[in-house]
């Protein structure tokens, strides 16, 4: 995975807290404005997704140079995994991750008077929508692990906030394919969120399908 050495940990870690925590308040926040200006579902999803989009490449752009704009647990567990993180930096990106999850979407609550922390009704816990995230988040690892090992990093901002727009619209989870951002969205009982009893086999989904994706993109190319 894409790794920066030269900024001090704590540097690395506060990247790692305010990308996913500005992340999520994007997801969040804009999935209650467009319910808000909107009924029709499929508006209010195509405004979630802009927003989306657009802060993901922003985000990473932002912060690749720093921490390497991981914002995804299972993206950090591919550094354990290939040694370019240590077990200390990649526990410390994983607290910041999902520490900025909470923080973007109590954020976003309280924003549109909310309350910071709710418990979402929406129930994601059919068998479809758990292969969704299988998919989804085997996309996001093949397309990152694929850019990285043909020497092309630079079009990760881009290739990856385009996926995942994509990703909204193809799969019926909507492509969470991030557990800190699982975690964020399931204290917002609104547009975006995702009820606490269904995040556990979501994120096993998401390891999963990560795992997946990070081994096809192996098969196909050569370590840089």
């Amino acid at each position: 995975m894409v790794e920066t050495k030269s900024a001090p940990l704590a540097q690395r870690a506060a990247a790692e807290f305010l990308g996913t925590g500005a992340l999520v308040c994007v997801v969040v926040g804009s999935g209650i404005m467009g319910a808000r200006l909107s009924s029709d579902l499929g508006v209010v999803l195509l405004a979630n997704t802009w927003a989306t989009v657009c802060a993901l490449f922003v985000l990473i752009t932002l912060f690749m140079t720093i921490s390497g704009a991981h914002f995804n647990p299972v993206v950090t567990a591919v550094g354990l995994f290939e040694r370019t993180l240590g077990w200390r930096v990649g526990l410390s990106y994983v607290a910041a991750q999902v520490a900025g999850g909470l923080t973007g979407a109590m954020t976003a609550n309280a924003m549109f008077e909310l309350h910071l922390t709710g418990t979402s009704a929406t129930d994601r816990q059919s068998g479809a929508i758990l292969f969704s995230e299988v998919v989804a988040t085997f996309g996001l690892l093949f397309v990152i692990t694929l850019l990285v090992r043909t020497s092309r990093q630079s079009m990760i901002p881009a290739c990856v906030a385009l996926y995942i727009g994509a990703a909204y619209f193809f799969t019926s989870s909507t492509s969470f394919a991030n557990p800190a951002v699982t975690i964020g969205r399931s204290i917002t009982d609104s547009f975006s969120g995702i009820n606490p009893g269904d995040t556990p086999m979501f994120i096993g989904m998401q390891f999963l399908g990560g795992a997946l994706g990070y081994l096809c993109a192996r098969l196909i190319a050569s370590a840089p």
